[in-house]
């Protein structure tokens, strides 16, 4: 294959999260990972196998991400076309994921996603009304990787209800916190009035 082409969407041999945590470290911008590896990292185990791994990032700081991936070729997503992303060059304003191609195997590695918000504020990036200090939205694992809280993750989850979305509520339920139940709930209700995890939580 050669540079020029784009593998298949399906062409990924994701990273785990402790790789990523490895490439990352130093930068000082705020990041931290979603989708279902943050379920996973919250549970302290891999339950379930894993097709890509997302980290988000704010749009000022992609340059900086993509400085610290060295070895990556990068390639804007959206609207089920994938296409190049010019080094040194920023990423439209409706582009919000940034797939990772490693050169030498041309497989991608991991999905960069833009999110709104501050380094100090988080801001749900379906709806603005939904937003918390991001020191409250962000845990830590011990060996220092950042990741979205469940109730985060689910109310993303919330919208599409695939089979393993409703298996990760159903893993997540019995020991999400009383203070994430609310927020999810009262999230919830905004984003998705009448969803059936309303009344389980």
């Amino acid at each position: 294959m050669s540079e020029t082409e784009i593998p298949d969407d399906d062409a990924w041999s994701a990273w785990g999260p402790e790789e990523l945590g490895r490439r990352l470290h130093g930068v000082p911008s705020p990041w931290c990972i979603v989708g279902g590896w943050a379920l996973d990292l919250w549970h302290g185990r891999k339950t379930r196998a894993h097709e890509d791994l997302e980290f988000t990032v704010l749009r000022e700081d992609v340059a900086a991400f993509r400085a610290a991936l060295g070895g990556m070729a990068f390639f804007t997503a959206g609207d089920g076309i994938v296409a190049p992303l010019v080094d040194g060059r920023d990423p439209a304003a409706g582009i919000f994921q940034i797939w990772a191609l490693d050169r030498a195997t041309r497989r991608w590695r991991v999905d960069m996603m833009i999110e709104p918000g501050t380094p100090t504020e988080w801001v749900c990036k379906r709806d603005s009304r939904i937003r918390q200090p991001r020191a409250e939205m962000v845990a830590v694992t011990a060996d220092g990787l950042p990741y979205l809280k469940p109730a985060a993750i689910l109310l993303f989850k919330a919208k599409h209800r695939r089979t393993k979305d409703e298996a990760e509520f159903a893993r997540a339920l019995p020991k999400l916190p009383a203070d994430e139940r609310v927020w999810l709930r009262d999230s919830l209700c905004l984003l998705h009035p009448g969803h059936d995890w309303i009344a389980a939580l």
